[in-house]
């Protein structure tokens, strides 16, 4: 084989290869953004719609005994979406839905809630995972939240309003304690209404994880309009 023919191959592999990893990377930085903000809407116009033709609770003749299946709320059904979040840190533009699960694929059509976690608003420690990058970069902004930054959810009937408590922290990924009830490591010494945001870190990589907690500030009727935290 002759030098200039093996120039040559060699040549048209590095083309080949070079084609192939410009193709991937315009794949991880538009593509599963495209199919993520066409998801995340997809869910979002969903849950609109579902609490549009949501028939009106009707007052019970007599408080429900705890622990009854009527003083039950209904479960989060795996991978479906229940809330919608915002953080105006992170522009008035950011919306997201909340999806029960933290599998791949309910990852790749937004936020997830970590199943075993308080429910949204409830004593304990509402807990939600989402991508830093790919999948439309929910969580690209997160080393900005800094203490006293809102963070709210809707779930068609309330307004939530929590309050993050402190700096995101670092973490590595075994440390699931940042999950519990009462995540001490966030400075919270009792029970309380809780919310941990986690992502991965670095921002192209997983070997980390950041974690930022957030305490029930405030609640409010969807009725009475958005809260403050997104209208001031």
């Amino acid at each position: 084989m002759s030098v200039r023919l093996v120039v040559r191959t060699f040549s048209e592999l590095c083309i080949t290869v070079g084609a192939l990893i410009v193709l991937f990377v315009v794949y991880v930085l538009l593509w599963t953004g495209v199919q993520a903000s066409g998801a995340s809407d997809g869910q979002i116009d969903a849950l609109r719609d579902e609490w549009a033709h949501r028939p009106p609770a009707a007052a019970p003749a007599a408080p429900a005994p705890t622990g009854s299946p009527e003083a039950a709320a209904p479960p989060y059904r795996e991978g479906k979406p229940f809330a919608v979040m915002y953080v105006p840190r992170f522009g008035k533009k950011w919306d997201w839905p909340v999806l029960e699960g933290t599998a791949t694929g309910t990852l790749k059509k937004g936020l997830g809630h970590y199943a075993g976690t308080a429910r949204l608003g409830e004593s304990g420690n509402f807990s939600v995972a989402g991508h830093r990058r790919t999948y439309g970069d929910p969580f690209k902004d997160f080393p900005r939240l800094r203490p006293g930054d809102a963070v709210v959810l809707n779930d068609g009937t309330t307004w939530f309003t929590y309050r993050i408590h402190r700096k995101p922290y670092l973490t590595v990924p075994s440390d699931i304690g940042v999950v519990d009830p009462v995540p001490r490591k966030a400075g919270f010494d009792g029970p309380g209404r809780y919310l941990t945001l986690t992502t991965c870190d670095p921002e192209w990589g997983s070997s980390h994880r950041l974690v930022a907690w957030a305490h029930l500030d405030a609640t409010r009727p969807v009725g009475e309009g958005a809260p403050p935290a997104l209208t001031g």
